[in-house]
């Protein structure tokens, strides 16, 4: 980590004097970015497209119209802003969230039923004017009401003072529909159907029985057929990762992460009748079990001793002698919650008669201090003996004679002489803890965990995924869109890039990720320090919209190419959709 301390150091050093370096080529160019999202809401898409075609052609007289890459300002167009965006991952939601909410998305799928009207956030007046009403969300308040909407009716402030990390908590709402379009049995059934879904990466089938845990995976695709032949001969199915196939939870997910600013991952249970998959044991993780079909019996332990609470590894299967009595035992049915912490024992088995499923939504997993300190105590060593020439000074030569195996139950004079000045050394390296360094690290590893986010068809039409530069007949391009110093633009989400200081510049971002947990590598952009400033602008400024010219660098060429480098790989959205240009 020296080379991240170093770098940082100098950056920071740097980044609020006025001297800056003019260069033509600012940015390392990787490969182009992958469209992760597929094209949805055509109609939607083509009709602002048209729209902002008809309006540009009514006004091609009287407008110059660019044609390569320029620094001079278009004229701001002023856009009433009105029909605020419907953008919310949960609608139809009181403010007491005692209805259950419809969830809807982008990209539309089998499981998934957008809202009949497209028109919400723009309109065609009789003076054959376009109007269009920008993005106005903030990521981390749209995570807090999905949060808020899957612990309804506990407040999600009482549920972090009172119950995070503390204690279990169960929910009976007894609004069976509550959860019951995140999953379901047919959409599993679907999913079998219609994706290649492969024993132990994708699907488990296990079973728990006589106090014997074991997993009975076949090779290959977990076709229908054999998944249903274990589920009716009492064996449980577990979905690992399911958000890679259901867009429902990717979309709950997704939203998530931008609360807790963690991985938010899930796994699904289907149990059939009377039958129990797991042993007792406790996870890593914080975990929402939200009972969408059927009814589950659940204990739920204390942790057995103090080094289990809040634990951050994964227990083995305990037997019953093992964990005590339960302190909370629930049966969950539809719509219900139930909340437990890391290090929690836990074990559910259906009752007579009735199948369970249930999704597990978990985060916090690696995301403790101890992770912090992690990163933080080696850089710090590495430091305080660059800096320090106290810590290079030879140990002492009668170390061996007091220290060890051997004399660890001796006191002496001169060894407590030597303890204290260990302790006394130790306390100097405390005073050189990269705490900004080691935090950006932890926040690129959240970039390399996340989910990818999930768009807005209104989104879509304000960032690189929508329907601009196309390929039609004849090998001609249309549709084509550049970015000026006067378009206003944003980030994408809040979090959806880390600049980080290591050899260069670079800026971690996980738009592209993979579906499947650390499916792809982590991309990122490499900048020169002097375009930094214009990502903090970006960053410090969300979620309001910034004009490409009030970015912090140098020179307009700069502004365009970071606004630009940014556009490409689907960072930041433009508060208008793009108006086309000529390429005659």
């Amino acid at each position: 980590m020296e080379s991240t301390v170093s770098a940082f150091a100098v950056y920071n050093s740097q980044k609020k004097e006025s001297k800056k370096r003019h260069r033509r080529r600012k940015i390392k160019q990787p490969a182009s970015p992958k469209v992760l999202i597929k094209d949805v809401g055509e109609d939607l898409m083509k009709n602002i497209g048209l729209k902002l075609k008809q309006k540009q052609k009514k006004n091609k007289d009287s407008k110059h119209i660019i044609k390569k890459k320029s620094h001079k300002k278009k004229k701001s167009k002023k856009s009433p802003k009105k029909l605020p965006i419907q953008n919310l991952n949960l609608s139809k939601q009181s403010s007491e969230s005692d209805e259950v909410p419809e969830l809807y998305m982008s990209p539309v799928t089998e499981y998934v039923e957008m809202p009949s009207h497209d028109d919400r956030a723009c309109s065609h007046s009789s003076n054959d004017s376009f109007e269009f009403t920008p993005v106005q969300t903030e990521s981390t308040e749209e995570g807090l009401k999905v949060f808020k909407w899957m612990i309804a009716p506990f407040s999600p402030d009482d549920f972090l003072n009172q119950i995070w990390e503390k204690k279990p908590l169960h929910i009976a709402r007894k609004k069976p529909q509550y959860y019951n379009e995140i999953i379901s049995t047919p959409s599993i059934d679907t999913m079998l159907r219609t994706e290649n879904i492969q024993f132990t990466k994708n699907i488990d089938i296990t079973s728990y029985i006589d106090g014997k845990r074991e997993t009975h995976n076949p090779e290959g695709r977990a076709h229908p057929h054999l998944v249903w032949d274990f589920y009716l001969n009492g064996c449980s199915i577990r979905l690992l990762n399911p958000q890679t196939y259901m867009s429902r939870l990717h979309l709950l997910n997704a939203t998530l992460q931008e609360f807790f600013t963690s991985f938010v991952g899930a796994n699904a249970y289907l149990t059939p009748p009377d039958s129990q998959g797991f042993a007792p044991h406790y996870d890593d993780i914080e975990a929402f079990i939200l009972q969408t079909e059927g009814k589950k019996h659940w204990r739920i332990y204390k942790p057995r001793e103090e080094s289990e609470v809040l634990p951050r590894t994964s227990s083995k299967n305990f037997t019953d002698d093992e964990i005590g009595e339960p302190v909370l035992e629930v049966t969950l049915e539809a719509g219900d919650m139930l909340y437990f912490p890391r290090g929690y024992i836990h074990q559910g088995i259906t009752i007579d008669g009735e199948h369970s499923l249930h999704v597990t939504i978990s985060m916090y997993q690696k995301h403790a201090w101890a992770d912090l300190f992690e990163k933080m105590i080696p850089a710090a060593l590495q430091i305080a003996i660059n800096e320090n020439v106290e810590l290079r000074r030879g140990l002492p030569f009668d170390i061996y004679d007091n220290f060890g195996l051997v004399h660890s139950d001796v006191n002496t004079p001169r060894k407590t002489e030597i303890e204290n000045l260990v302790k006394n050394l130790f306390d100097k390296i405390k005073d050189y803890l990269p705490i900004d360094e080691a935090v950006d690290q932890m926040s690129k590893k959240f970039q390399q965990d996340a989910l990818p986010p999930v768009l807005s068809d209104l989104e879509k039409a304000v960032t690189v995924y929508g329907d601009t530069d196309v390929m039609i007949e004849n090998g001609k391009v249309t549709n084509r869109v550049e970015i000026s110093l006067d378009t206003k633009i944003r980030l994408l989400r809040k979090n959806i890039l880390r600049m980080v200081s290591e050899d260069h510049i670079r800026l971690y971002y996980h738009v592209e990720n993979s579906l499947e947990y650390h499916g792809s590598e982590l991309p990122y952009l490499e900048i020169e320090e002097d375009l930094a400033p214009a990502i903090e602008t970006l960053i410090t400024s969300y979620p309001e919209y910034v004009s490409v010219e009030n970015l912090d660098v140098p020179n307009e060429s700069d502004k365009l190419q970071i606004a630009d480098a940014l556009w490409s790989r689907g960072l930041i959205m433009t508060e208008y959709p793009l108006e086309n240009i000529d390429d005659d």
